[in-house]
């Protein structure tokens, strides 16, 4: 079925219904379209609110980010990708690094890619570029390459803390399957003047866990896990769309976008959908003036 056919209501069920833990395969029984019509909504939903999050989550007033990663995997995990047959490029071990303000719960920045120094500092770059002038105070975990990340791209401009928590044993026969016990945790200022009362990953923590519950991708011992990276990036732009903009805060009662003042309009999926058509006239149009060009 063509995409340009397919009704406003049904483009809206299938994007809802993408943000609300839904195979792409049920999304298509239910609705009555192609699996192939759902996938590329998907791709062109998530190349929207991508560049949508880019253009408007800019000059944050943030006084307060918590930043964390959260683990899933794509087509097969990292130990079994050599023996996975016609794995893909992306396969593996795949984490998508977030920052929330801590007092609007807005996701300000996020990142899909590996779990390694490279990747810290492109993740704090991106967040030093979204920030507004106020001062910050900014908790990590105790990853190493959090603490040059941090400090090479905001230096003494920022407060800093670590979260380090210490873990005993896994339950015993349950290694497999369930986290090791949390002994306590221990807050340690890096650099700058961090309030210890405030070196805290708590709200960061519940917003990955929200994500694991919410988002069939990253739920665990499951067959639902991303079969291609591209894919699993453009769920991930659709799920901090539906977060950051149209979902309501049970707490703030406002969305995470009104609450740190981006906006005051509350969003809903047919703005997304007005969103993917203007994208489409624009690469029409861009085709047409440049018609050596191809479209992304």
């Amino acid at each position: 079925m063509d995409m340009n056919k397919l009704p406003l209501q049904t483009r809206v069920q299938i994007l809802t219904m993408l943000c609300e833990g839904s195979s792409m395969r049920s999304i298509s029984r239910i609705t009555g379209v192609s699996i192939n019509t759902v996938t590329k909504l998907l791709v062109d939903a998530g190349r929207a609110c991508a560049e949508f999050h880019d253009e408007a989550v800019r000059n944050v007033k943030a006084q307060r980010v918590q930043c964390d990663e959260i683990w899933s995997f794509c087509y097969a995990k990292a130990g079994h990708v050599i023996s996975a047959k016609a794995a893909p490029q992306g396969a593996g071990d795949v984490w998508t690094w977030t920052a929330i303000d801590a007092d609007s719960k807005l996701i300000i920045s996020w990142l899909v890619g590996p779990r390694i120094k490279r990747a810290a500092h492109a993740f704090m770059y991106d967040l030093s570029t979204r920030l507004g002038s106020s001062p910050v105070q900014i908790t990590t975990d105790g990853l190493r390459a959090y603490a040059d990340a941090v400090w090479e791209n905001f230096g003494e401009s920022v407060d800093y803390g670590q979260l380090v928590k210490l873990y005993g044993p896994a339950p015993e026969g349950q290694r497999r399957y369930s986290p090791p016990e949390c002994l306590g945790a221990v807050k340690t200022p890096m650099f700058g003047n961090p309030d210890t009362d405030f070196i805290s990953t708590s709200f960061v923590e519940r917003q990955n866990l929200t994500m694991r519950m919410q988002m069939r991708r990253f739920t665990r011992l499951t067959n639902a896990f991303s079969k291609k990276f591209e894919n699993h990036c453009h769920a991930l732009a659709l799920y901090f769309m539906f977060y950051n903009w149209i979902r309501i805060h049970k707490t703030l009662r406002v969305t995470p976008a009104m609450a740190a003042g981006l906006t005051d309009k509350l969003m809903d999926w047919s703005d997304v959908v007005a969103m993917v058509d203007n994208r489409e006239f624009q690469a029409k149009v861009l085709q047409a003036e440049n018609p050596q060009l191809i479209s992304r």
